[in-house]
């Protein structure tokens, strides 16, 4: 065989084996961008989850302090208003997660539930009977169980997205999000004061 013809197919197999490896490399990197993004969509599912669950609560919640404290109109027509308010930007896709915008959008409105649902309670302090009350107790005791799954969720969130991000934006796999489609992500930055449900004395 001519020395030629040797160097060329030296030259043809390193080619395939750069290839390859590039096709490897990219393929690689790329599912572990998709199992990420992935991950990410699937914890923003849990932290609406436990919204929805707080947000299904509200209604029996103001029904019974009505029956107690119905002079207290401002206080449940606020949580009223902050309710309808977060029921309108409740869902987000994971597109939705990119926009920084959409993502402020829902964590002011359940900021804003979560600032009403602390008035609602606080009030709740000047009715003794209220308090006594066994389906308000269960209400509150839920509400407080689902308050601390938010914050539980909403931390579980934040660390896939910082995961994620870090991994996309990494070079040379910046290369491969960038080419793919992939980018980063908001994170869950609401006020935690604002998600967190008082403690209401039962003294």
């Amino acid at each position: 065989m001519k020395s030629g013809l040797k160097v060329a197919l030296v030259v043809v197999v390193v080619i395939i084996l750069v290839v390859f490896a590039g096709c490897q490399f990219y393929a690689g990197n790329y599912n572990k961008m998709v199992e990420l993004e992935e991950n990410v969509s699937n914890q923003w599912a849990q932290v609406q989850n436990v919204y929805q669950r707080r947000f299904d609560l509200i209604p029996n919640l103001v029904e019974t302090v009505k029956g107690y404290a119905s002079h207290e109109s401002q206080v449940i027509t606020d949580v009223a208003q902050a309710r309808s308010k977060a029921g309108g930007v409740m869902q987000l896709s994971a597109a939705d997660l990119e926009d920084p915008e959409a993502v402020r959008r829902f964590q002011e409105a359940q900021n804003s539930l979560g600032g009403a649902l602390q008035r609602l309670l606080s009030v709740t302090e000047n009715y003794p009977d209220l308090k006594a009350n066994q389906n308000f107790l269960a209400l509150q005791d839920q509400l407080e169980g689902t308050e601390n799954r938010i914050s539980v969720e909403r931390g579980r969130y934040n660390e896939a997205v910082t995961e994620y991000n870090t991994f996309i934006r990494q070079f040379p796999r910046k290369i491969i999000a960038d080419m793919s489609g992939f980018r980063t992500k908001e994170k869950f930055s609401a006020d935690s004061s604002a998600q967190t449900a008082p403690a209401v004395s039962f003294d």
